[in-house]
């Protein structure tokens, strides 16, 4: 009988303390995809020598375990990721080196100290402003209004599997429309929605318009994710890491946070 093979080597240390962090995707890097903020995430915490805690067997992997992710495309001030570490650290130090080690774009927001439970569990829907360049504010809430006035709105989704039929109505839980201002002011379409398989995103609710209101986009929509977290009946979102907060100390923000 062979002899069954075992990693070479002592077993990792073992996870002393979790972090949770909310970080930021902006400007130029919305474009990237959630594999390559993993790497950037991963290089960032070597060069900044975090001491991450790794899985034991033949190929170790960090523990570091992420909440969804804004789709490529989509810019995000509430995205979250949980790291566990082998050694203890100050939060608002571990987040100072690791976002000294991102490039400008990709921001840590808020770290704090895991008090138990699941953060995943914590949240089930997404706020989204979705910025319309040349849509007047009129056009855009005659098309919300049919929007939301229907029961079903089917749009076609294209995935690597091919097209795919999906309800963009059943998941939104609450819709407005806003003027941005400025110069050149434009409609913004703040929704929220609950997060389904398979995820409605924000350019689902926009094939939606355009399917029951045929509204026209002169340009490329602009969308930002503006929080997570667990949805009450009214459509509000409860901050993910607030019994994380309550827990600790007060939550650290980086300089670089709007």
């Amino acid at each position: 009988m062979s002899k069954q093979r075992v990693p070479e080597g002592p077993p990792p240390p073992p996870v002393v303390q979790k972090v949770r962090i909310r970080y930021a995707k902006r400007g130029r890097l919305r474009f990237i995809s959630h594999r390559d903020f993993a790497r950037a995430l991963e290089r960032a915490l070597r060069r900044a020598g975090a001491p991450v805690g790794f899985s034991a067997g033949f190929s170790p992997h960090p523990k570091i375990s992420y909440v969804g992710a804004a789709p490529t495309g989509a810019a995000s001030e509430a995205e979250y990721v949980e790291i566990g570490l082998a050694a203890r650290v100050d939060p608002a130090a571990f987040m100072a080196a690791v976002d000294a080690s991102l490039p400008p774009g990709l921001d840590l927001v808020e770290c704090v100290e895991a008090a138990g439970g699941s953060l995943p569990d914590r949240i089930d829907g997404s706020a989204w402003s979705v910025r319309l360049p040349g849509v007047p504010v009129e056009a855009a809430e005659r098309a919300l209004a049919a929007f939301l006035a229907a029961e079903v709105v089917e749009v076609d989704r294209k995935t690597k599997d091919g097209v795919r039929r999906i309800d963009a109505r059943a998941a939104v839980r609450h819709a407005g429309v806003r003027t941005s201002g400025g110069e050149a002011p434009c409609a913004i379409l703040d929704v929220v929605v609950r997060h389904t398989t398979p995820a409605v995103r924000p350019d689902d609710v926009l094939s939606g318009l355009r399917a029951v209101a045929e509204l026209d986009l002169p340009a490329p929509p602009e969308a930002t994710r503006s929080a997570q977290g667990l949805l009450d009946e009214a459509g509000h979102l409860a901050d993910p890491l607030a019994e994380d907060r309550a827990a600790g100390a007060a939550p650290d923000v980086a300089a670089n946070a709007p």
